[in-house]
């Protein structure tokens, strides 16, 4: 694999194997992100009241390329848990109402839909899907095991958080539409990770964060909606953007609403499109495929000291540059995590699901097999010490 660290801003003494946490933000990226910060400094008033509407316009318009969407059904946000409280929040969901999901979800998401059905009174429902996994179209009758009459909201994750599960979520969607069923997808972890069109997916509404895996600063992520869908969200934050005295406009509510939310600095949005450039410079398709083959080779080898079997088979399309791996039941999870980054310097996360124990390794461009040998060494260390019983 070509070792693309270099042009990483990482501390190059760290074994670093957790991109799917924050993301990682190349040198050229970040340089294009300060340069925008400078403009903005350069003459604040003139920048925001001028010039910003056309360069929001211009980023949104290289973002919707990018995902195969009109530029004017996306909207930037700060991150994906804001842009759920956007349509979580704007919803009309009732006592007797049910909203449809998994085990699998993200907890910032679960505690947002959990806040609003103990202030609403509908029901937040998760939808059990037992690993291993062994197709996605058993994965999909699975789900749709959940769903009732009540069912207004299927909240449904791309690419889980906390088992690097991919859902089929082009076929659910595609159900709950004849259903007439709302959908929601969280794709905190798809974009720069998987090809993505919205048409195909044809979600009602879709976020993703552009800061993990397609590798923007930090704070620009986006929220896509369907123009039919667009009238139901109201803004989060209300401000100069809602209301007939707006001083400046976007073209429509739906990006008036959500796009202004007082002074900030939205450099990391504008940044996006550099991003794009430069996974598009590195040819980002065959660094996804090489990144896949080493993850798929460092599974394997784990499972080999471990004695355990994976989660979902090799190439069904269930993991792509992240994985999250069993590990047998440890002493202490938290303490063989700090153990690994204090003692190896592998900043690797551990993740407890269903009372059983995992590690979840992100494998990106600037990751080399020296990094996975890394890992296999430190773990076959550190796990006897760990080990329960």
């Amino acid at each position: 694999m070509t070792d693309l660290k270099e042009l990483f801003l990482l501390d190059p003494k760290i074994i670093f194997l957790n991109h799917g946490s924050f993301g990682a933000t190349p040198r050229p990226v970040f340089a294009d992100y300060q340069a925008w910060q400078r403009r903005l400094e350069h003459q604040p008033v003139y920048f925001l009241v001028e010039e910003l509407t056309g360069h929001l316009a211009a980023a949104r318009q290289a973002l919707g390329d990018y995902l195969h969407a009109p530029a004017d059904d996306l909207v930037y946000v700060p991150n994906a848990t804001f842009a759920l409280n956007i349509v979580a929040r704007s919803l009309d969901l009732r006592a007797g109402d049910e909203v449809l999901t998994t085990d699998h979800e993200y907890g910032a998401c679960d505690n947002t839909w959990q806040f609003l059905s103990q202030k609403k009174g509908f029901a937040y429902v998760r939808q059990p899907i037992p690993v291993p996994v062994v197709s996605a179209t058993a994965v999909a009758e699975q789900f749709w095991h959940g769903v009732t009459p009540r069912t207004k909201v299927i909240f449904l994750s791309h690419i889980t958080s906390s088992t690097a599960l991919t859902f089929p979520v082009a076929e659910v969607c595609r159900r709950a539409r004849a259903a007439g069923i709302l959908t929601i997808i969280d794709g905190a972890h798809a974009p720069g990770q998987v090809p993505l069109d919205m048409a195909v997916i044809d979600a009602d509404f879709y976020f993703g964060n552009a800061h993990k895996w397609l590798c923007s600063p930090k704070g620009a992520a986006f929220l896509y909606a369907r123009r039919d869908k667009q009238p139901l969200l109201e803004p989060l934050v209300v401000g100069w953007g809602w209301g007939e005295n707006r001083p400046w406009t976007y073209g429509s509510n739906f990006l008036d609403d959500q796009q202004w939310l007082g002074t900030n600095d939205l450099s990391a949005y504008l940044a996006v499109p550099a991003a794009i450039a430069f996974q598009a410079e590195h040819d980002w398709t065959a660094v996804r495929q090489q990144c896949h083959l080493l993850l798929r080779d460092t599974m394997q080898r784990i499972g080999v000291l471990t004695g355990l079997l994976p989660i979902y088979p090799d190439d069904a399309g269930f993991y792509h540059q992240m994985a999250t791996i069993p590990l047998p039941q440890l002493t202490d999870l938290k303490g063989l995590k700090t153990h690994l980054y204090q003692q190896y310097r592998v900043e690797v996360p551990l993740v407890e699901w269903q009372n059983r124990h995992f590690i979840r390794v992100s494998i990106q461009g600037y990751n080399t097999s020296h990094d996975a040998d890394a890992l296999l060494a430190a773990l076959a260390q550190a796990l006897p010490q760990f080990a329960a019983g």
